[in-house]
């Protein structure tokens, strides 16, 4: 059975944790983004444990995540790191979580919006639109394919994105 959850999957830089906590403010709903979760359990920035530990330990520890929220989690936006939905057992933890929904936005959009970003460890440095075009490329038919819903994102105002993830959500627990 899935949980009352939202969980929103995507991109770094398509508004994951922007959106999470409008929607969470909307629904009256926890907000909680994946990444900072792991911050404060390992007591490091993802940028860190990616230079210290490898960004295997990394994935390790979203994975370990998901498995201690799979009975906690209650009432909740989840904002997901970009690459979590990778995994294949980390698609099948957010399912039993709750509604995965993927906010898609043009990796132009992306682009523009990481512009200034300096706390990404695969955003940081030169070449970026170099580096995150193939990452994106790669990543978006698993986002499609994990996702209850496809949202694009493009031209929207936040109070429309709310707004139909919140159709969505009331159609899909009647």
């Amino acid at each position: 059975m899935k949980g009352n959850n939202i969980i929103l999957i995507g991109f770094m830089g398509c508004g994951k944790s922007t959106v999470g906590k409008k929607l969470a403010d909307a629904l009256s709903y926890e907000f909680r983004d994946t990444d900072a979760m792991i911050e404060e359990i390992y007591q490091k920035t993802i940028s860190r444990m990616f230079e210290e530990d490898g960004e295997e330990a990394f994935r390790i520890a979203e994975t370990e995540l998901l498995r201690s929220l799979e009975s906690s989690a209650n009432g909740m936006v989840l904002a997901t790191g970009g690459g979590m939905p990778m995994r294949g057992e980390n698609v099948a933890y957010l399912h039993k979580i709750g509604t995965v929904i993927f906010l898609e936005a043009g990796i132009e959009t992306i682009l523009e919006r990481l512009q200034n970003d300096t706390g990404r460890p695969l955003a940081a440095g030169e070449d970026r639109e170099k580096r995150l075009r193939p990452l994106y490329e790669k990543r978006l038919p698993v986002y499609q394919q994990a996702a209850d819903y496809c949202l694009n994102t493009e031209g929207k105002s936040f109070s429309d994105i709310i707004e139909e993830i919140k159709q969505h959500v009331s159609r899909t627990e009647k």
